[in-house]
């Protein structure tokens, strides 16, 4: 039997157009219009001589054709390629998947988001000259195949006529170092992921993110921090502790880090699907608004998941709609318009809400921390203190959230709200529904008696079970600013919880967790002001959170 011509497209495995078709069932995608064919392997020049590394998804039908273009760190494999090549070809567009530098035969060194911007460019220079492209340009992809977008619209080529961006950030600078804290997880599962992802199979490769967190977490608890990815293994991860020796991030080291000028210059079409437990999903709610303010054509769905939870069979018709608004095939007409800007699924009412901007109007509704654990609808008539202290070498475990793990999202926090370093303010139960849709707003009258020094607070929906889920949070760090004195007085700790849509059932209890800590999502605060890479001790902390008084401490719901 001849060999297949490496320069003539070949037929889609059975295999991938068996799974394909299944996928276009479950996910109830517009019928295709074309079956697909792949050219594998294909070489793209960039400007430093290197070469990288793409495979083609074309229909068969009769081109040139509109191109979608995702550009992955993470190979070019059947398990990538069924559910983010197959469905667009096999509906009209070219689709090129490549391998970015350094990864799945593609020249050069890997190294986090630094050559995405002048790559990107080269390969829509390669495009150019391409039989099957139509001069019309797309971008599509989830994670850091969202960042690529934005790094080549940072000087967008005339080509593009929309972009489709899944859980993705602008900003890795960000995106490592919330609110001033390392992020410890999410930074050591991806580093472990890349580190090994050539090394071991694609079903391997899955097993390992599976059991990363299980796997990694004895790592996660070693000091100093300092060598960690070394001690998972695999290639080389320099980075890691890159990051961890620039924790400012106003420190140059950060802007070859960010495509964030793209957020603020773009007017290409955007779509943009988020999760309320995803890892980026403040940034994309800040691209969000920054397209929106400027009259850019964007489109926002934030579902109820977590980075590793997205949902195709929302994603992929959402996505597959937008491209056919913003760069229709030949011969089809143009789709209309979404007919609602934003949708989001609102957690507790399990249910989907079109609106016309986000975020919406709502009424503010303000809770305050009262004596007894409890939340009030009024100021307490006398103050009163609560106290708890933070052992950073005994530390508060985090439980679920915006981690890149199988136990992210919403999770009882039953066990973690027994622990003596953690403590609670709950309102009665609830004679009617309250949903919250927005930024929840704390303000929190605390004095500790350390400078060096961190509180996480989180948001709770209190089944009348017992049951505790957690919403929305965020840790806020209070060590004294480069040149600032240090603090131990009382202070008013002001801050907005990540934006969320929850509706608390009638009968459920509204509840604010506070604590001193949330590890290993966090890397911890270890009370010494020692850099956070080098540091091998640790120094306790006592915080103690006033309620009443002059200034009350207080939490601010805005409700629908």
């Amino acid at each position: 039997m001849p060999r297949p011509d490496p320069t003539r497209p070949q037929p889609l495995p059975r295999p991938a157009r068996l799974a394909a078709a299944a996928l276009s069932r479950r996910w109830k995608l517009p019928a295709p219009l074309s079956p697909v064919q792949v050219l594998r392997g294909e070489d793209i020049p960039m400007r430093d001589g290197t070469t990288l590394r793409a495979d083609v998804y074309l229909p068969t039908s009769t081109g040139p054709h509109p191109t979608v273009l995702l550009r992955s760190p993470y190979g070019r494999g059947p398990g990538f390629a069924v559910t983010m090549a197959v469905p667009y070809a096999a509906r009209g567009y070219a689709v090129v998947l490549q391998s970015v530098r350094g990864t799945f035969g593609s020249g050069g060194d890997f190294a986090p988001v630094i050559n995405e911007e002048h790559d990107g460019q080269d390969t829509v220079v390669w495009l150019r000259d391409q039989p099957w492209f139509d001069g019309r340009l797309a971008t599509l992809g989830p994670s850091y195949l969202g960042y690529t977008q934005w790094a080549l619209a940072l000087d967008p080529p005339p080509e593009l006529k929309a972009m489709v961006l899944h859980i993705g950030p602008h900003d890795l600078a960000q995106a490592g170092m919330i609110d001033g804290a390392f992020q410890l997880t999410n930074l050591a599962i991806w580093t472990d992921l890349v580190a090994h992802q050539e090394q071991v199979s694609w079903l391997r490769g899955l097993v390992r993110l599976a059991t990363a967190e299980r796997r990694l977490d004895p790592f996660l608890g070693q000091l100093p921090l300092q060598g960690l990815a070394e001690r998972f293994g695999g290639s080389p991860a320099p980075w890691f502790d890159e990051w961890l020796a620039h924790p400012d991030l106003t420190d140059p080291y950060w802007d070859r880090y960010r495509a964030t000028p793209a957020v603020h210059s773009s007017t290409v079409p955007t779509m943009l699907i988020g999760g309320w437990q995803d890892w980026f999903v403040e940034q994309t709610l800040y691209q969000y608004s920054a397209l929106r303010e400027r009259d850019v054509d964007v489109a926002l769905t934030l579902g109820p998941w977590a980075h590793l939870g997205i949902d195709p069979a929302v994603t992929t018709p959402e996505s597959l709609a937008w491209l056919a608004t913003h760069l229709p095939v030949d011969g089809v007409p143009p789709a209309s318009p979404r007919p609602e800007r934003v949708r989001v699924h609102v957690t507790g009412a399990r249910t989907w809400r079109s609106l016309p901007d986000w975020p919406p109007a709502t009424t503010d509704r303000t809770l305050y921390l009262a004596p007894e654990g409890r939340l009030a609808d009024d100021v307490p008539a006398q103050a009163a203190e609560t106290t708890f202290t933070y052992d950073p070498m005994d530390p508060t475990p985090s439980v679920g959230g915006r981690i890149l793990a199988n136990s992210a999202g919403q999770r009882d926090n039953r066990a973690l709200e027994a622990r003596d370093d953690v403590v609670t303010f709950t309102t009665a139960p609830l004679r009617t529904p309250v949903e919250v849709q927005g930024g929840v707003r704390v303000q929190l009258q605390v004095e500790s008696d350390n400078p060096y020094a961190d509180l996480f607070v989180r948001l709770c929906d209190v089944e009348p079970s017992g049951r505790s889920l957690n919403i929305t949070d965020r840790l806020v760090r209070l060590d004294p600013a480069p040149g600032e004195e240090p603090h131990t007085g009382q202070r008013m700790v002001e801050l907005a919880l990540v934006d969320t849509a929850h509706r608390f059932r009638a009968g459920h209890r509204i509840r604010l967790q506070v604590s001193g800590g949330a590890h290993p999502r966090y890397a911890r605060n270890l009370g010494t002001g020692e850099p956070v890479g080098e540091a091998t001790r640790g120094v306790p902390t006592t915080h103690r959170i006033c309620a009443g008084g002059a200034s009350p401490s207080s939490i601010n719901l805005p409700t629908a």
